[in-house]
């Protein structure tokens, strides 16, 4: 099973729909995928519309007592399945922070269904905190999606950082370009200076109406824009996440 952790220290990125869209694509390959959406918005949630009412929600998830298993929810999509957030989400910090052996709680629950899927997607709130840090240490790559603009790249470096000062594995970091927009010189240069990183996929996502429109349709790009240049331009970055991956 590979943990796949959609993070960013700012919102505003693009991170969940990369999330739902991305695990979308591992789940059309095949692959049994499970998305777990933390991030108290629930905005994953609501683009993927489990099919049942969850029994127990991230209070109880977080209780060593509890089976994750319980939280699943299947999807309409065939081997994509769902942890849907709730609004305890908000105080998952607090409650993490409350529990023994904290920075290994959810790289334990996640540990419960290690032969039941392939690919995990963890869509992350922003900030750096409890639950960012719990996050880092269960993931098997933290995807990172990055607008090129110099606020973002600075958030980028800040999240290094931390990865160094926690004394985090910084292989694990790997980052994507999102909402880009070629016409803007900033974009282009930017760009083409972190390109030189190892750390940034060559394939980017650009600033595309059919991605806002996830939220009229519900559902991943490619369930309505199936030939669309979004739909392609997150299969490419999937093709290639998954070749430096597995």
């Amino acid at each position: 099973m590979t943990i796949i952790a959609l993070y960013n220290l700012k919102g505003g990125v693009g991170k969940t729909a990369s999330c739902v869209n991305l695990a979308y694509m591992a789940a059309g390959d095949g692959y049994r995928t499970l998305l777990w959406d933390i991030d108290p918005q629930g905005s994953a949630s609501f683009y993927l519309q489990g099919r049942s009412k969850p029994k127990v929600g991230i209070r109880q998830i977080l209780d060593p007592r509890t089976d994750i298993a319980n939280a699943i929810q299947h999807t309409e999509y065939e081997y994509l399945d769902v942890i849907s957030a709730d609004t305890s989400a908000k105080s998952m910090d607090f409650l993490i922070e409350g529990l023994g052996q904290s920075k290994r709680r959810i790289k334990s629950l996640l540990g419960q269904i290690i032969d039941d899927y392939d690919f995990v997607f963890l869509d992350c709130p922003p900030g750096l905190s409890a639950l960012s840090e719990n996050v880092f240490h269960a993931s098997d790559v933290v995807l990172m999606p990055v607008i090129p603009t110099t606020l973002s790249i600075r958030t980028y470096s800040m999240v290094k950082d931390y990865f160094k000062e926690k004394d985090l594995d910084g292989s694990k970091l790997m980052c994507f370009f999102t909402m880009v927009d070629l016409r803007k010189n900033m974009h282009q240069e930017t760009m083409n200076e972190l390109f030189k990183k190892k750390r940034f996929f060559g394939n980017y996502i650009p600033y595309l109406s059919d991605v806002e429109k996830m939220g009229i349709y519900k559902a991943p790009i490619a369930e309505f824009a199936q030939n669309s240049y979004a739909a392609k331009c997150f299969s490419d970055l999937w093709d290639e996440i998954k070749e430096k991956i597995m």
